[in-house]
């Protein structure tokens, strides 16, 4: 409440808004760069948002000082939730693999889900001000900020005795990656980590105090245990990430 007290008494005004959208979550699990693993390790995500719009002055409802930032920005706060199903796909778990390490790659399953909480900055190439006094017109953005999460990894295996924490249920090679040290690549664990993200949208003008919205996002977590699985093979590469295509409305308050 003081956050928003605060701005107001500066003269911005305020946006809110509901987002929701699929996800494609990028992890240890499937193979890097497969179609079937980006189309099948999917799921949905939704949010709240909050705009300050520093062209508007919701104090006297008139325009604030004509600066370019003021015309060319808006700053996003956001809570979120987002929740994937996690499968292997690719060759190594094809019908023509029959051996015991492709049958415990398909017998391995999981679940990501996360909470978020974070800020981006959006950076509108065309004018705001023209923006929100012309009914369907578009006004296309870039953005960029950092988001805490809190993440709860859920692992499941039907191979063995099926306790998920019992690390010869799971694909052999993942046991001794380096001269035979043995690693816990399993961490059914939460946790809390930092993430960038960035994104590439647009707004259409439903009506003068309302906007629907388009944005593609990419986010990276500063942390590889996000899925419940962090295998040390050369194939992982990079962190936990994910790519949200979300649809939304805004509505502005002042």
């Amino acid at each position: 409440m003081g956050f928003s007290t605060s701005f107001a008494q500066l003269g911005f005004s305020h946006e809110i808004g509901v987002i929701a959208g699929p996800v494609a979550f990028q992890s240890d699990f499937g193979e890097r760069y497969n179609f079937e693993t980006n189309a099948g390790n999917t799921g949905i995500g939704i949010g709240l948002i909050h705009y300050i719009n520093f062209s508007y002055r919701a104090d006297c409802s008139c325009y604030t000082t004509d600066t370019y930032f003021n015309d060319h920005f808006k700053l996003r706060s956001e809570i979120s939730w987002n929740t994937t199903k996690l499968n292997h796909f690719g060759r190594w778990v094809a019908p023509t693999q029959t051996g015991i390490n492709a049958d415990k790659l398909r017998a391995h399953s999981g679940e990501a889900t996360n909470f978020d909480i974070g800020t981006q900055l959006e950076y509108f190439p065309f004018s705001i001000r023209a923006f929100s006094v012309q009914v369907d017109s578009w006004a296309p953005f870039v953005s960029l900020g950092v988001h805490l999460t809190k993440y709860y990894p859920k692992v499941a295996t039907t191979w063995g005795d099926q306790d998920p924490e019992n690390l010869d249920n799971y694909y052999g090679p993942w046991h001794y990656p380096y001269g035979g040290l043995d690693n816990e690549f399993i961490n059914v664990n939460s946790g809390t980590t930092w993430s960038v993200v960035g994104s590439i949208g647009t707004r259409y003008k439903l009506s003068i105090l309302s906007d629907l919205m388009v944005d593609l996002r990419w986010q990276y977590y500063f942390r590889d245990t996000i899925d419940g699985l962090d295998h040390q093979l050369n194939s992982n590469k990079a962190n936990d990430y994910l790519v949200w295509l979300n649809f939304g409305y805004i509505y502005y308050l002042d």
